[in-house]
């Protein structure tokens, strides 16, 4: 690994916050209705149904190198297209009925269903947190994969192809259409942008989504952290810091808006759903001996309350506001300071409530599964549509991992056939099958 790698990732993680590390809250199971519990098992009973299951088996060694190809095929941010359009090759190749590159980037393959009144999602993302030129070339030490992006989400773009085969090969009909996606965007400031994309007007009919991001079968991710991220900077004329001495100084603003900020936002977040901020990354300055001429900072705020999210944005804009009109009130000489508020993501929030009939599905699959499930709050791209009031979920795609968004990160295929077994029984509760 170079330096200037090393670097770059670097600053990748100090300004993007990853999707799975959230320590955040989880809720304990709601009780089970009893009808999805039956309609789980009497689905899995199905003949071909259960032919499904032995293909993803049969296919393990296929998925793997499927899995381990799409991993070398680089996609770092905002540069996903390579990878896209080799997604899309092994889509038509397994059998979609029509499959599409769209303005994004973003993959689509249709699967069509007999009725077609109705279209369900199954989703994984095209992208990784990783700069250009990291290298993504996959070592395998024992039964483990190292590589970045092994995990996150490359995985489960192999696992909603191979879901997609097993439905091909044990011939299963469903009465909804179902659109198996490769999206991009997902990562940090690409701000769920493919997504975003699929939602808005003229987008495909969408009734429900299961995105698949993660590992393991037993986590059901149904509220959306939501964010908003923000780079603000405060420009001023800059000087000697003798000879000029008197003019509007952009760190005098910058550190009594951080002050101001943390200040409210620490009363405002004691109480209510859980609501965090940060500030993350702050930078300006060229000399000891000179005023600068700006100075800037990186806020991440976060919350799955819409109405918390908005509460703390605008603590974090009156403080901005207030430091500016400060400085300058201070100021001997000179022009006025200015401030540049630039909003870098936004990540929308809300919940896909645990009585909502995918939430029960999810819910039924792993007790037939025999694992304890565990809803969750993350931020993933199942957060657009929880907000779009489409029901929406993110769950793992089987097997075990680690080191998300590390160099070090690692995947082991501990039965992870079950990962597609899972998805596909959640999936056809939703579609229906003929």
């Amino acid at each position: 690994m170079n330096r200037k790698i090393t670097v770059a990732y670097l600053i990748t993680c100090l300004t993007i916050s990853p999707a799975f590390q959230l320590w955040a809250q989880d809720e304990k199971p709601v009780a089970l209705d009893k009808r999805y519990e039956t309609e789980i098992k009497n689905l899995a009973k199905r003949p071909a149904v259960q032919a499904a299951f032995k293909v993803f088996m049969d296919l393990e060694p296929e998925t793997r190198q499927t899995h381990i190809m799409l991993t070398e095929t680089a996609s770092p941010p905002f540069k996903e297209q390579v990878r896209a359009t080799k997604y899309a090759d092994l889509m038509r190749a397994a059998g979609a009925d029509s499959v599409w590159i769209d303005n994004v980037s973003n993959v689509l393959a249709l699967r069509k269903g007999k009725g077609g009144q109705k279209t369900v999602v199954v989703e994984a993302h095209l992208d990784t947190v990783f700069p250009e030129g990291t290298d993504v070339k996959v070592k395998q030490k024992g039964d483990t994969l190292y590589a970045p992006g092994i995990g996150d989400d490359t995985r489960g773009l192999a696992a909603v192809l191979t879901v997609l085969k097993g439905m091909e090969k044990a011939k299963i009909e469903t009465d909804a259409n179902v659109l198996f996606i490769g999206a991009v965007g997902e990562e940090g400031l690409g701000d769920l942008r493919g997504v975003k994309n699929l939602f808005k007007k003229g987008g495909p009919r969408i009734d429900s989504y299961i995105a698949v991001d993660g590992d393991g079968i037993n986590e059901i991710t149904h509220r959306g952290l939501g964010s908003h991220r923000y780079r603000i900077t405060f420009k001023g004329p800059g000087g000697h810091s003798y000879g000029a001495f008197g003019i509007v100084n952009p760190h005098g603003a910058l550190g009594k808006a951080i002050y101001y900020f943390t200040q409210e936002a620490d009363k405002f977040t004691r109480e209510g759903i859980k609501t965090t901020y940060s500030v993350s990354v702050i930078g300006g300055g060229t000399s000891v001996n000179a005023i600068p001429y700006e100075s800037w900072m990186e806020v991440d705020m976060r919350s799955e309350s819409p109405e918390k999210l908005n509460g703390i944005d605008k603590l974090l804009q009156a403080a901005v506001q207030k430091a500016l009109d400060e400085e300058n009130a201070m100021k001997r000489s000179g022009p006025d300071l200015t401030v540049d508020v630039k909003q870098v993501g936004d990540r929308p929030s809300g919940r896909t409530e645990a009585t909502n009939p995918l939430v029960q599905r999810a819910v039924a699959v792993a007790k037939y599964m025999n694992v304890e499930p565990v809803l969750s709050v993350s931020s993933t791209n199942a957060n657009t549509p929880i907000a779009e009031g489409v029901p929406a979920i993110t769950i793992g795609s089987g097997g075990t991992g680690g080191g998300a968004h590390s160099l070090g990160e690692w995947w082991l295929n501990d039965k992870g056939y079950l990962g597609m077994q899972r998805i596909l029984l959640v999936l056809l509760a939703e579609a229906g099958v003929k």
